[in-house]
């Protein structure tokens, strides 16, 4: 668990720096990325040394001129206004594969062509050669086991959380927590059905979901939001609205997860008790509420708090993990977060960071307040997941046990 408490201010300021950079590099963004993620590899794979015959440099170059072509224009026609599900496929199978590409063909056209040249193996030819051999070798078996990894039922990862306000009683909750489904054009309605039977053999008290259920309106996912019904908790099921939603009706998933008969959380909170002790379950809207132009929709921690007693623990359903300040600032005992996807295909979680204070797992911001970030249950866009695992997370709430008198 990560301590930011004594570098707080530090913090603040970095963070902010990272997303102005961000900020400037996404404008440019869908122009540049393309045009490297493409060029790039075609560079590295066929015309730094390898001398390959005609035909084969000529086939080679078609292919990745396909690609820098066909990526951009199969997005726009999947995710644009067209929405048609079979181009957003291909379009996002494409990006996939063309950043693991990239990603290898710089590792290894750098790395393993200065350890030959070390260990002196070959001619410059051969050793361009082997070069272009392994990054297709190891992209190959990467987006295998990466699509596997994605398409997978997550495995459960299992943490006590101690929260010095709990109540004894309260003492041993257990909250499942699922995120970033992102049921979209691939059919996942099977594996919503398997993920919801893990759940429940959970045997959780509280099951939250923290957004980006879908990508695309609840009409058109409902088939695999369907099985969420069959979730079982002892006390609740809650749902917040993730910055998914919002690109796609955000209120038609508020009403859709309703009549699923979990509770949207949209800036409110219920509490649960159990033991003669209460605990505050409040959640928030995505913070891309705020400018999304829907009439009552925005993240507001204070209407979450409002009426609940100040000295009662408070966790809190957040979406996105950089709402940790305002939570810290309000004085939250837990959030739960989801949205980074822990980056889902390497090394892409180093531009996560630059946009949100973690990437996975517990960490502790200010002096009470601690930060649970899930890997996301499923995946955005690419099938692909390469060194970032999707989770199930089962977080046991434990008291402090204080020492009694004899």
């Amino acid at each position: 668990m990560t301590d930011t408490s004594d570098t707080r201010p530090t913090d603040s300021e970095a963070q902010a720096e990272r997303r102005s950079t961000l900020h400037r590099l996404m404008r440019y963004l869908p122009l540049i990325a393309p045009v490297l993620l493409w060029t790039v590899p075609c560079w590295v794979l066929l015309y730094a040394g390898q001398q390959w015959p005609l035909p084969v440099t000529l086939a080679g170059t078609a292919v990745f001129v396909l690609g820098l072509i066909g990526m951009p224009l199969a997005m726009a026609r999947g995710h644009g206004r067209r929405q048609q599900d079979w181009a957003a496929i291909v379009g996002d199978s494409l990006l996939g594969a063309s950043w693991v590409l990239f990603t290898w063909s710089v590792l290894l056209g750098v790395l393993l062509r200065l350890a030959l040249t070390v260990a002196g193996v070959g001619e410059g030819q051969d050793r361009a050669r082997i070069v272009t051999w392994a990054v297709l070798g190891v992209t190959v078996v990467l987006l295998g086991w990466g699509y596997a990894e994605a398409r997978r039922v997550p495995r459960v990862r299992s943490l006590d959380v101690q929260l010095p306000r709990l109540g004894r009683g309260l003492d041993g909750l257990r909250v499942a927590l699922i995120t970033d489904t992102h049921y979209g054009p691939l059919d996942r309605a099977r594996w919503s059905a398997r993920v919801c039977e893990t759940v429940n053999a959970l045997e959780a008290d509280l099951v939250c979901h923290t957004g980006d259920i879908a990508d695309g309106t609840a009409e058109r996912r409902r088939a695999q939001a369907t099985p969420l019904a069959t979730v079982r908790a002892t006390l609740a099921r809650v749902y917040v609205t993730g910055n998914h939603e919002y690109y796609s009706e955000a209120q038609g998933w508020v009403d859709l997860m309703d009549e699923l008969g979990w509770e949207p959380l949209r800036n409110r909170h219920l509490l649960l008790e159990r033991g003669g002790d209460t605990l505050v379950v409040a959640g928030v809207d995505d913070v891309t509420a705020e400018s999304s132009g829907l009439a009552g929709h925005g993240a507001h921690l204070d209407g979450a708090l409002n009426g609940a007693d100040p000295d009662l623990p408070v966790l809190l359903l957040a979406h996105q993990p950089k709402f940790i300040d305002r939570a810290a600032a309000g004085g939250v005992d837990l959030q739960l977060s989801g949205h980074t996807h822990g980056g889902q295909i390497w090394p892409f979680h180093h531009l996560v960071r630059l946009d949100q204070p973690a990437l996975a797992g517990l960490s502790r911001h200010g002096s009470r307040t601690l930060l649970y970030t899930s890997r996301g249950t499923g995946f955005w866009g690419p099938p692909f997941r390469v060194f970032a695992p999707s989770e199930i997370t089962l977080l046991v709430l434990r008291a402090l046990q204080r020492p009694t008198s004899a």
